[in-house]
């Protein structure tokens, strides 16, 4: 570790230890018919945690919001990015490549490890969280240096409170370390993206990758957004909710999907468990873990179980900020006890009562 990321870490941790819980919970606008149902065995309600579980409503919203930064005028570096979009030939980016990208290449561990993408939102969901998230700079650096494998900012201003310039700051920060160990992380824009200049946005910004919802843009949209993506050389990460979405998704020419809106590991492995890829390709699929409104760490619980079901990465956002004020389970303890190669047979860690093994002690010594 460098000396400027020596000098770093604990003012990040001392920050991330003095942040306030909110006093009240907070809700999203996602309509309830179209939120994810916890399964019957989980024993308390889950909020969404991305742009998975959104109406149609929300869809025109983010559509009006394009129209007006089409209108405001983007800037030239976009326009020249959109143009070279437009001008691509179709067979530029018409094959399903069989190369794995950079951050695929990244999300996918040997077999019996987990990768975790670390979502970065400025707007939380659900109660007993923090009242105000930490700026990039801050939780940048803790991120890296506690194991995720990438940060992912949700650019969305109506469910992340985030804006393109927050992906700019990830990014800038994230590059500040090249040459250290651990090095830059890859950031992903995660917008619900209607439109492909917000693909150039993306990649003015200096993303490696977006997202594209399936549920929401549809099967055409899907592999438009895909090739339109790879002329830019970005990566796509396709959210979808069912097995269908998945196989339609790999059908197009996805090679990262992230299963989105479910909650629980059976229920997210069975998207994936039937999935067809052709000869000659690699699917990286990730699990998107739901926050649950309580102050326990299941969790992280279920990271190890989608682990064990085959997953290659899991996508964790509001459940990194429940317990910001713990000096144990600060966001970056709870990337690493994900990433720990602890067994759910042997281990638990929701309890947070002090008595057995899922103490909050177990935290603790995982982090250490």
């Amino acid at each position: 570790m460098s000396s400027a990321q020596a000098h770093r870490r604990p003012l990040a941790l001392m920050a991330i230890t003095f942040t306030a819980f909110a006093a009240s919970p907070i809700y999203s606008f996602v309509p309830s018919a179209v939120r994810p149902v916890s399964s019957p065995h989980t024993a308390s309600p889950a909020t969404t945690t991305s742009l998975d579980a959104i109406g149609v409503f929300v869809r025109k919203a983010k559509e009006a919001d394009v129209r007006k930064y089409c209108e405001e005028g983007p800037s030239e570096s976009v326009l020249a990015l959109l143009k070279q979009i437009n001008d691509a030939p179709d067979e530029a980016a018409d094959d399903a490549t069989t190369t794995v990208g950079e951050v695929q290449g990244l999300l996918t561990k040997r077999k019996g490890t987990i990768s975790i993408i670390a979502e970065y939102k400025r707007k939380l969901e659900g109660s007993g969280f923090l009242s105000e998230i930490l700026p990039p700079e801050i939780l940048s650096p803790v991120f890296r240096e506690f194991g995720a494998t990438a940060v992912a900012v949700l650019a969305d201003e109506r469910t992340g409170g985030c804006t393109y310039d927050d992906i700019v700051e990830m990014v800038e920060e994230q590059q500040e370390a090249m040459g250290d160990v651990p090095g830059p992380l890859p950031v992903i824009s995660s917008d619900l993206i209607v439109d492909e200049i917000q693909i150039a946005r993306a990649a003015d910004a200096g993303a490696k990758a977006v997202t594209v919802t399936h549920g929401v843009v549809g099967e055409e949209k899907v592999s438009q957004f895909i090739k339109n993506a790879r002329v830019l050389g970005l990566e796509t990460i396709v959210n979808v909710g069912t097995a269908e979405e998945a196989q339609s998704a790999v059908d197009v020419g996805a090679s990262i999907i992230s299963v989105t809106g479910v909650d629980g590991a059976d229920n997210k492995f069975a998207v994936i468990e039937s999935l067809s890829v052709p000869e000659g390709r690699t699917v990286c699929t990730i699990a998107n873990i739901l926050a649950k409104d309580n102050k326990a760490l299941e969790e992280v619980e279920e990271a190890w179980i989608c682990r064990d079901r085959g997953f290659n990465c899991v996508w964790v956002s509001d459940a990194l900020y429940k317990s910001g004020n713990d000096p144990v389970e600060h966001p970056g303890a709870i990337i690493s006890s994900m990433r720990a190669k602890s067994s759910v047979k042997y281990a638990s860690p929701k309890a947070r009562s002090g008595k057995g093994e899922g103490a909050r002690e177990y935290l603790g010594d995982i982090l250490m």
